[in-house]
């Protein structure tokens, strides 16, 4: 019987302050999230004279997603182009120059070929750049089309001057 009592008042009491409970702005908590149509691409450049190959690829890799902008959204290309000149003249630590091996195959039987980081550089200089920053985006549409936001040039000279590319450096870290 008090039970019973005890439980009509409580649901008395409950209706009455209901609409106190209620009454929160959901508005204001609403997560904004960027259109491609919204985003803003800013160029940069990068100068890969001495700076060590990880340190900088995943630095670059960051602001390929976007991930350096607070409108940054993870199924959304909201990233910015960046034109790396010098990659001839990037930096390996330790013994990677030697010891670091890029494997591809042909795709005929027995068309295994390696390739050192040392032999890669001396070739195509680019290609040691691209390979770490590529390994470093998703393995899906929306990284392969970071990835064409990536220009990388040798030597000092490029040819995206026309988009006035904002000069970026990186701390040399060790």
């Amino acid at each position: 019987m008090f039970y019973h009592l005890l439980k009509s008042i409580f649901a008395l009491h409950f209706q009455e302050n209901k609409k106190k409970f209620n009454k929160v702005n959901t508005l204001s908590y609403k997560t904004k999230t960027v259109t491609p149509k919204e985003t803003v691409r800013k160029w940069y450049l990068v100068d890969a004279e001495d700076q060590t190959l990880g340190r900088i690829s995943s630095e670059i890799a960051k602001i390929l997603q976007g991930k350096n902008k607070p409108s940054y959204t993870p199924n959304i290309d909201t990233g910015d182009h960046v034109v790396i000149i010098n990659a001839e003249k990037v930096a390996l630590s330790g013994k990677k120059a030697t010891d670091k091996v890029y494997i591809r195959h042909t795709g005929y039987p027995g068309g295994q070929r390696f390739m050192t980081a040392e032999i890669a550089l001396a070739k195509k200089p680019e290609f040691v750049l691209e390979n770490a920053i590529s390994h470093m985006l998703p393995r899906t549409r929306l990284g392969r089309a970071m990835f064409k936001k990536l220009h990388v040039f040798a030597g000092a000279e490029h040819t995206h001057t026309a988009q006035k590319p904002e000069v970026l450096k990186f701390n040399k870290i060790k």
